[in-house]
């Protein structure tokens, strides 16, 4: 990786704080009545979605952790969503999953604020990226998180005729 300008990490750390807020805002906002409605077949619920941001927080921690402690540790794809729905625990209430989300990035940032330079260029092997390591990792966070708020957004306020066809 090249070295990227302090300036860059800092704004991935200011993006991933403010993401909580973000984060909380959107999901209070919708009415509890359309939180779990799909919109078609294979789309996630709103509630899905949400549910998803927050337990991918403490996965995210362990990778850190990883590349901060392993010579080039190696991960393998998390890909969710692969489990029989009837074996599937029931999703957690908002406040529980806003909780949850706050409280693993956090951690998060408490550990990527604690990095030195050099930890930011540490690198790991992921087999879906040519790329890999703390940095490409912690802007990958950030790019999810809006991804999945943006998802949410649109799932909950576009119209039939403009909502995106992806799944998910």
């Amino acid at each position: 990786m090249t070295d990227k300008p302090e300036k860059t990490t800092t704004a991935i750390l200011g993006a991933l704080q403010g993401s909580i807020t973000i984060f909380s805002d959107l999901l209070r906002s919708i009415p509890t009545d359309v939180l779990d409605t799909k919109r078609g077949e294979g789309f996630w619920s709103l509630h899905e979605h949400a549910a998803h941001l927050a337990d991918v927080q403490f996965m995210g921690l362990e990778r850190m952790r990883r590349i901060l402690t392993e010579d080039v540790p190696e991960f393998v794809p998390f890909v969710p969503g692969k489990e029989d729905e009837t074996e599937r625990p029931p999703l957690a209430p908002v406040d529980d999953i806003v909780t949850q989300f706050k409280s693993g990035r956090e951690k998060q940032l408490e550990l990527l604020k604690s990095a030195s330079p050099e930890d930011w260029k540490r690198t790991a092997i992921h087999p879906e990226y040519e790329q890999y390591g703390l940095y490409i990792f912690a802007r990958h966070i950030l790019m999810h998180d809006h991804w999945h708020m943006y998802r949410m957004e649109e799932l909950w306020l576009a119209r039939d005729e403009d909502l995106s066809k992806l799944e998910g």
